[in-house]
């Protein structure tokens, strides 16, 4: 059986088979985890979904497009292979948290960038000087809901987390490990209703 891992330090939660388990503290203890971040990722559902993740080949897609320095200098100087990645739609009218993925290619001159026809074209831009920057991401898991922003804004601990902070639109944004735990823990507790 092939566990991975979608959580951080302490009681981890691993997705098997699309299904969340708790390991106790002496199953994490014999595990060879290792110290990852957490990260939320935003993406306009229009330009590219979750569903769209799900259907490419391999669950891959390289992550690009991204137009902002702050969040081109965490794609490169902080997201790390093996990163854990909360997908978030964005600009739709069900804005929310529908999955998780996880970096399988650290930051690469983004492909757009060097593409004449693309709408992201940087004509400054060279492989050997990219200006901007993407990665690799493979979907882990699919959430079976949405987790909506308005829930996210309501929930006790995540009143620091990015995404629920007024005026933070950055498309890139780190999530704490008890962030990341309550996140999960709201999976759960949502998907239980249906």
């Amino acid at each position: 059986m092939r566990f991975v891992s979608v959580c951080g330090p302490g009681p981890i939660l691993l997705s098997r088979n699309r299904q969340f388990v708790v390991l106790s503290d002496e199953m994490e203890r014999n595990q060879a985890v290792p110290k990852r971040q957490f990260w939320l990722f935003k993406s306009e559902p229009r330009e590219f979904s979750i569903t769209d993740l799900e259907n490419a080949p391999g669950h891959t897609t390289t992550w690009s497009g991204i137009r902002n320095y702050q969040a081109r200098n965490l794609l490169r100087d902080q997201v790390q292979l093996g990163d854990q990645v909360f997908f978030y739609h964005s600009s739709t009218a069900d804005k929310g948290i529908v999955g998780v993925c996880e970096i399988t290619r650290t930051a690469h001159a983004d492909p757009t960038a060097l593409d004449p026809n693309s709408p992201y074209f940087e004509p400054r831009a060279t492989t050997a000087e990219p200006i901007w920057l993407a990665v690799d991401v493979t979907l882990v898991h699919r959430f079976p809901v949405l987790i909506p922003l308005s829930i996210l804004k309501s929930t006790d601990g995540l009143e620091r987390m990015g995404v629920c902070r007024p005026g933070n639109r950055l498309s890139i944004q780190p999530v704490s490990a008890d962030e990341w735990k309550i996140v999960l823990t709201l999976v759960k507790k949502l998907a239980s209703r249906r």
